[in-house]
């Protein structure tokens, strides 16, 4: 991302926002505002507003950070390596506007095995009418 566009999510984001969705950083664990949400509805990116996550794919993974089995849809997601620990994850960006939203690892539940690990600061719930 350019200078412009930097300064551009910079004004408008939340420093933590900015810090997460466009320097890659990550939320404290069990601090998140989604972390333990119930309420049903559509996860958006907070960023660009594409919806990301439906409330029916939310479980408690107990790693501290909302966990989705599945996003909305194929094409709600894109993926990249990352290595900055170390070792090898997969970032999850929102295929929209590329903000990062977290990592997804190969170990949640049926029907498809994948726990979309997300941060709170990165999405924004819309509740069903």
């Amino acid at each position: 991302m350019g200078f412009a566009g930097r300064l551009h999510w910079k004004r408008r984001l939340t420093p933590l926002q900015f810090r997460v969705c466009v320097e890659k950083g990550t939320e404290r664990p069990f601090t998140g505002e989604y972390t333990d949400t119930e309420i049903e509805g559509t996860y958006h990116c907070v960023c660009c507003d594409a919806p990301l996550f439906r409330s029916d794919a939310k479980f408690h993974s107990g790693c501290g950070w909302p966990s989705y089995f599945e996003p909305v849809s194929a094409d709600a997601m894109e993926e990249d390596s990352d290595t900055l620990l170390g070792y090898r994850r997969t970032e999850v960006l929102c295929a929209n506007c590329g903000a990062h939203l977290g990592h997804v690892f190969p170990d949640g539940p049926p029907p498809t095995g994948l726990r979309y690990c997300i941060n709170s600061v990165c999405i924004r719930l819309e509740p069903e009418a």
